[in-house]
């Protein structure tokens, strides 16, 4: 697997236009795809009480019921790093498959600082699918994740 978040939306995209129009369809969507700006949203929050480790592990579990986990290839990040990806849809219908990527970082005493970044392909129609996912995904973080005390 690649970490280039083009390459894999427009494989995404043409899985999901192989659903509807076979091997043309898949190599339709994959062109236009290639052709589509990005729809890139950060969000940054604050999680305690939990390890960088522990964290990850109970956002890659929320990541699983949301959609598809997506293995990255190329350098591990750096010690105290931590970093999870899906695939998950977004859009109407949830058909826009839109790649989150979540980075947990130790920060103190059992403090994690957590970055939420939704990347989804835009057409014509805007629909901020990376935008609304980064935020939905970030909420449903804050609720999963103890908050630092102080």
């Amino acid at each position: 697997m690649t970490d280039d978040e083009d390459l894999i939306l427009t494989e995404a995209l043409g899985a999901v236009g192989a659903v509807g129009g076979g091997s043309g369809g898949r190599f339709g969507a994959k062109f236009a795809a290639r052709r589509l700006k990005k729809n890139v949203h950060e969000v940054e929050l604050t999680v305690g009480g939990v390890s960088p480790a522990e964290a990850a592990g109970r956002t890659a579990d929320l990541l699983l019921r949301m959609g598809t986990p997506v293995r990255t290839a190329g350098a591990q990040p750096p010690h105290g790093v931590r970093v999870v990806r899906a695939l998950v849809g977004g859009g109407f219908g949830n058909m826009n498959p839109v790649l989150v990527t979540v980075t947990l970082t130790g920060s103190g005493q059992e403090a994690t600082e957590v970055r939420v970044r939704g990347a989804a392909k835009e057409g014509l129609i805007k629909q901020r699918a990376g935008e609304k996912t980064a935020r939905q995904l970030a909420t449903l973080l804050a609720q999963h994740l103890p908050t630092p005390q102080g």
